[in-house]
C-alpha cells in the first residue's frame, strides 16, 4: 500500500512540539532545559506585549506607558494593524 505521506497532493504534516524542540536542541548546542527555559521567556514576553499593546488600544493606558512598557516599533506596529482592522471592518459594513 502507498505511504499518504509520499503522494504529491498530500498535505504536509505540521511538526510537533517534541521535533521542535530536537531540532532547536541540535543546532543551537543547546540542553533542553535551556531551549524550554528560552521557550519559555520568550512566551512570557509575547504575552506581555499583548497585553500591553491590548490595553493601549483599549485606551486603559497612554501611548507613552506604552512605549515605556514594549518600545515605539511595537507601539506604532499595533496602530497600525489597528487602523487597518478599521478600514477592513468599515468596508465590510458597507457591503
Amino acid at each position: 500500500m502507498e505511504d499518504p505521506s509520499r503522494r504529491e497532493n498530500a498535505m504536509p504534516q505540521k511538526p510537533s512540539v517534541a521535533t521542535y524542540l530536537e531540532t532547536l536542541m541540535r543546532q543551537t548546542h543547546k540542553s533542553e532545559a535551556e531551549v524550554l527555559t528560552l521557550a519559555f521567556q520568550t512566551g512570557l514576553r509575547q504575552l506581555w506585549r499583548e497585553h500591553i499593546l491590548g490595553r493601549y488600544l483599549r485606551r486603559v493606558i497612554s501611548r507613552e506607558e506604552a512605549v515605556d512598557a514594549v518600545g515605539l516599533p511595537w507601539v506604532e506596529l499595533a496602530e497600525r494593524q489597528h487602523a487597518a482592522m478599521l478600514e477592513d471592518l468599515a468596508w465590510a459594513l458597507e457591503q
